[in-house]
């Protein structure tokens, strides 16, 4: 059996990080949409983080992203491995909101040239 990592990652705007940080609970589950819309929070293991920055947010420089670097032992809701589509890859998702004191790190989105392909 495979042990899952200790520590989900969620890139976000730090807008958005301070305003959780105000209500005790981070909401947000991807860019431009919700907990309450999307039903779980969006999350990344670090290899997929890359994939995760294009899609959402191009190949752009964008100064107010930050990662979120989330303690899994510190999470209240379950986290479950799901795939988009069938045969795709499995990404971490939340089923709730993410207490601000699970949130072990900040650190700010870097874009690195490798990551645009």
């Amino acid at each position: 059996m495979v042990t899952p990592p200790q520590h989900l990652l969620h890139l976000t705007e730090a807008p958005l990080w301070e305003a959780a940080r105000d209500t005790g609970a981070y909401e947000m589950s991807t860019r431009g949409r919700t907990l309450g819309e999307e039903g779980f929070i969006h999350c990344s293991l670090p290899h997929q983080l890359p994939g995760v920055a294009r899609a959402l947010y191009g190949g752009g420089d964008h100064q107010d992203l930050v990662v979120l670097v989330i303690d899994t032992g510190r999470l209240t809701a379950p986290v479950r491995y799901e795939v988009a589509a069938p045969g795709g890859e499995e990404f971490p998702h939340v089923y709730g909101p993410i207490p601000v004191e699970a949130v072990v790190d900040v650190l700010p989105w870097q874009r690195k040239d490798d990551d645009l392909r």
